[in-house]
């Protein structure tokens, strides 16, 4: 083990932001797993896990933490070409996950594409490849229980690299009032009728006009609806989330969706379409002026994260 000490060493003190940038290359799980218990928890999350392309070989597939802190093992990737489905931004490498989550994803695309007029999903971000904070555009997403599905059908040919990487999306709710009409249509409320009808789902993020916008089509059986949730950041794409599996004892999971009337339609979607939630957003107060030089707030360490996710980051 003492061969790798100068290579850990190395990959300390660039984590901890002294000597050379971080760079895959000069990464090791050896070397990691050479480090102290001490030295390892004081590497940046993020660096850490975006370092891996690969997931951990060996390890039972299982969610690990919550699901804004936490990372997977045993993770598997959507396949970037299916029947019913094509991945977007093949640069990220975050379309992997549990193997729930896989399968749920390829049935959706293939259902949805079959009985809901979709001609099918366009997958965004699901996870790293062993999960973990990402380094932009996420807080959660890190045990493998996410995914973002845009609003934009796949197209009817198989996309190059680049055109998915520049692809752009299309915004269904282009403001918090209301969608727009022109790409709001009933395919669009059966698919996520679809996603929200699977037991195993727990959540799906949508911006609130969306929500309203359901609210108003759906009939019959609206108990569905419960699961749509109102939320920021959400216009062109929904987010699915799934819940902790069975088997799966160090996930933790959310608490359940309450809602008074059964469907979240009713005094929950008034608050989330009036002016209190975004406040905050649209008119933040000033900054108030530091006596004295702020200091950047610490990132967050595997400390912060289930002990577990040692065995995750030490793993070939």
């Amino acid at each position: 083990m003492k061969k790798h000490l100068p290579l850990a060493a190395a990959i300390l003190a660039s984590a901890i932001g002294i000597g050379a940038a971080w760079s895959q290359s000069a990464y090791d799980m050896r070397a990691l797993a050479a480090l102290s218990d001490a030295e390892l928890m004081k590497l940046p999350a993020k660096k850490v896990f975006s370092s891996f392309a690969l997931p951990t070989t060996g390890m039972k597939s299982r969610p690990i933490g919550f699901y804004a802190k936490g990372c997977q093992s045993g993770a598997v990737a959507l396949p970037v070409d299916g029947p019913a489905w094509q991945v977007i931004r093949l640069s990220r490498n975050r379309n992997w996950g549990q193997p729930q989550l896989v399968t749920l994803l390829e049935r959706l695309a293939t259902e949805a594409q079959a009985s809901d007029g979709w001609n099918g999903l366009l997958v965004g971000d699901m996870s790293m490849p062993r999960g973990g904070p990402m380094p932009s555009g996420h807080a959660s997403h890190q045990i493998g229980l996410d995914a973002d599905i845009w609003f934009t059908p796949m197209p009817d040919h198989r996309m190059t690299v680049k055109e998915r990487e520049d692809i752009k999306p299309v915004v269904l709710a282009p403001t918090r009032h209301g969608v727009d009409k022109s790409v709001w249509s009933e395919a669009v409320a059966r698919l996520l009728k679809r996603a929200a009808s699977y037991p195993e789902v727990e959540r799906i993020f949508v911006n609130p006009p969306i929500k309203a916008a359901l609210c108003k089509w759906a009939t019959g059986d609206r108990s569905w609806l419960a699961k749509v949730r109102p939320y920021y950041n959400h216009n062109y794409h929904f987010h699915i989330r799934l819940a902790c599996p069975p088997g799966a004892p160090n996930c933790r999971p959310q608490a359940p969706v309450h809602t008074k009337d059964g469907t979240g339609c009713g005094e929950e979607l008034v608050y989330w379409m009036g002016n209190a939630p975004w406040k905050r957003i649209e008119h933040p107060p000033p900054a108030p002026k530091p006596t004295k030089p702020v200091k950047p707030p610490a990132p967050l360490t595997l400390a912060s994260l289930p002990a577990e996710c040692r065995a995750v980051v030490t793993a070939e």
